[in-house]
C-alpha cells in the first residue's frame, strides 16, 4: 500500500510541476472554447463490511481516468467520465478482496466561477454529480479460506463531489476533486448482506481546452472578451481588444496623427491650445486663435493675410488684397482698386484714379450726329466721327459713354420720344458693330423734343424752320468716369 501511495504522490508532483511551467494568461473554458478534455490520476478508498478506509490516508488504491466536458453556460458544464481503478481490503475476522473497477458516467458540473467568482478566476470551486454504469471484476475470500466471490458483473453507479480548478493558460488547467461513489451491488467484498459498496474517489490531473476561440477581427483577443470586435486587421490592440490609445485622448493610435500628445478627434488626435480648429503642429500662432486660411494666425480684417504679415490690418471687408494685406492697385497709379473708378487705367494725381480726358477728346465728344427727318439711320457722313469716338473709347477703357438721342417738334411727344430712343440705339449699334471694347459701358437715352439746341418758332412753316429743326435732330455724347453721376435727365 505504501508503494501505491508513493506512486500517487509522484504523479501529483509531476502534474503540479507541469502546471507551474505553463504561461499564466488566464482564460477559462467558455463559450468560445466549449470543449475541455481532462486526464487524471485517481485514488479509491473502500467503505464496506470489511473496512472503512475514508479517513486513512495510507489506504489508497491507484487508478486513472479521462473526462470530456462541454460548456453549457456560465454556471454548468456537462461531461462524460471514464475511470478505471482498483480497490482492496482485508479483515482478519471476515476475509479480504481485490477488485478492479471501471465506470462510465454522464454528469453535470455546477461552477462557482462564472457566477460567484469571475469566469477567468485563477481558482475555481465547483460541485459535481454523475451517474452511469460500472464494470467490476472482484476476487473475494472469506476468513475461513473458502472463495466467496470470483465474479465479473455490470451494475449502476452514482457519484457526487466537489473540486477546485486552477486555470493557468488559455488552453491548460489543473484540478483536484473528491467524489463519494455508490455502486448498485454489495458483493465486491464478498458480503452481500448490507449497504451497497461505497468508495471515495480522489482525482488530480490536467484539463485542456480544445479548439480555438472565435476572434472575428483576428487581433488575438477572443470575441467574448473583445470590446472592439471590428478592429481593422493589423492594428495593435490592448487586453480588451480595442485599438491602443497611447495618449488617452479617445483617438486610437492608428488614426492619431499625434499619438503621443492628447488632442481632439476633429484634428486626428492632435492638440489645439488656442482652440481655433488648427492643430498645433500646423499652427504658426499656436497660442493665438486664428483661421485655417492663415495657418492658425489672427486676421483682424478678414482679408486672408495674417496680422503678423499684414501691412494694412484695417482693410475694409471684401476688398481684394495682395500678399502684404494691402488693397490691390492693378494699374499702379497709387489709388487702390477699391477706391479707383478706373482700376485698369492709371490716373495719377486724381481723386478717383481715372485719367483726365484730354482736350482733343473733349472736343470730339462735343460733336453731334445729325439725322434726316423722321429717320433713325446713321448717315455715311457721320461714320468717320463715330470711328473717332471708338478710338477715344479705347484710350479711356474705363469711361462710360452716354449716347443721347433727340428729335424736333414735328409729331406728337410720344412719337418723338420713341424716335429719339431709336436714334440713340442706332448709334450704339454702329459702335458695337465696329468692335468697340466693353460695349456694356455704352448707355443710351432718348429725350424726345424736350432739349432742342435751337428754339424754333412753331408758328412758322416747316420750310422756314427746316434748318433749325435739322440742328435739333441729333445724337450727342457725354463721356464720364464710372464714379460720376451721368446726366440722365
Amino acid at each position: 500500500m505504501k508503494t501505491i501511495a508513493t506512486k500517487l504522490t509522484a504523479v501529483i508532483s509531476m502534474l503540479l510541476f507541469l502546471v507551474v511551467s505553463i504561461p499564466t494568461t488566464v482564460v477559462a473554458q467558455n463559450s468560445d472554447r466549449r470543449t475541455n478534455l481532462q486526464i487524471y490520476g485517481s485514488a479509491l478508498q473502500y467503505d464496506g463490511e470489511l473496512e472503512d478506509q475514508k479517513f486513512e490516508s495510507n489506504r489508497l488504491e491507484w487508478g486513472g481516468g479521462i473526462s470530456l466536458n462541454r460548456y453549457l453556460n456560465s454556471a454548468l458544464d456537462a461531461g462524460l467520465h471514464l475511470t478505471y481503478g482498483s480497490a482492496e481490503a482485508s479483515n482478519s475476522a471476515l476475509g479480504n478482496f481485490d477488485a478492479q473497477l471501471g465506470t462510465a458516467m454522464l454528469g453535470l458540473r455546477l461552477k462557482m466561477y462564472g457566477n460567484i467568482l469571475k469566469e477567468d478566476a485563477f481558482i475555481g470551486p465547483y460541485l459535481t454529480v454523475a451517474g452511469g454504469g460500472a464494470w467490476v471484476k472482484t476476487d473475494a475470500t472469506r476468513a475461513d479460506g473458502t472463495t466467496q466471490e470470483d465474479d465479473k458483473f455490470f451494475t449502476g453507479a452514482l457519484r457526487g463531489g466537489a473540486g477546485l480548478r486552477f486555470q493557468f493558460s488559455e488552453s491548460v488547467s489543473a484540478f483536484i476533486e473528491s467524489n463519494y461513489m455508490i455502486i448498485g451491488q454489495d458483493k465486491i467484498d464478498g458480503y452481500d448482506m448490507g449497504n451497497n459498496d461505497r468508495f471515495l474517489m480522489h482525482n488530480v490531473g490536467l484539463g485542456f481546452n480544445l479548439g480555438k476561440a472565435k476572434d472575428t477581427d483576428m487581433d488575438g483577443v477572443p470575441d467574448r472578451r473583445d470590446k472592439c470586435p471590428d478592429t481593422p486587421t493589423g492594428v495593435q490592440v490592448d487586453k480588451e481588444g480595442c485599438p491602443v490609445d497611447t495618449d488617452g485622448d479617445g483617438v486610437a493610435d492608428y488614426q492619431d496623427a499625434c499619438p503621443t500628445e492628447a488632442g481632439v478627434a476633429s484634428l486626428q488626435g492632435c492638440p489645439d491650445r488656442d482652440n481655433d480648429g488648427v492643430a498645433d503642429k500646423d499652427d504658426q500662432c499656436p497660442d493665438e486663435a486664428g483661421t485655417a486660411a492663415t495657418q492658425g494666425c489672427p486676421d483682424s480684417d478678414g482679408d486672408g493675410v495674417a496680422d503678423k504679415d499684414d501691412k494694412c490690418p484695417d482693410t475694409p471687408a471684401g476688398v481684394q488684397v495682395g500678399a502684404d494685406g494691402c488693397p490691390m492697385d492693378a494699374d499702379g497709379d497709387g489709388v487702390a482698386d477699391n477706391e479707383d473708378a478706373c482700376p485698369n487705367t492709371p490716373g495719377p494725381g486724381t481723386a478717383n484714379g481715372c485719367p483726365e480726358v484730354d482736350a482733343a477728346t473733349k472736343k470730339l465728344i462735343e460733336e453731334k450726329v445729325r439725322f434726316e427727318f423722321d429717320k433713325a439711320i446713321v448717315q455715311e457722313a457721320y461714320k468717320q466721327l463715330l470711328d473717332s469716338v471708338i478710338v477715344a473709347l479705347e484710350k479711356y477703357p474705363d469711361h462710360v459713354l452716354l449716347i443721347k438721342g433727340h428729335a424736333d417738334f414735328i409729331g406728337s411727344e410720344e412719337y418723338n420720344q420713341a424716335l429719339s430712343e431709336r436714334r440713340a440705339e442706332a448709334v450704339k449699334e454702329y459702335l458695337v458693330q465696329r468692335g468697340v471694347k466693353n460695349p456694356d459701358r455704352l448707355v443710351t437715352r432718348g429725350y424726345g423734343e424736350s432739349q432742342p439746341l435751337v428754339q424754333v418758332n412753331q408758328r412758322l412753316s416747316k420750310r422756314r424752320t427746316e434748318t433749325a429743326r435739322r440742328i435739333n435732330r441729333r445724337v450727342g455724347f457725354e463721356l464720364n468716369t464710372p464714379d460720376m453721376q451721368l446726366n440722365m435727365e
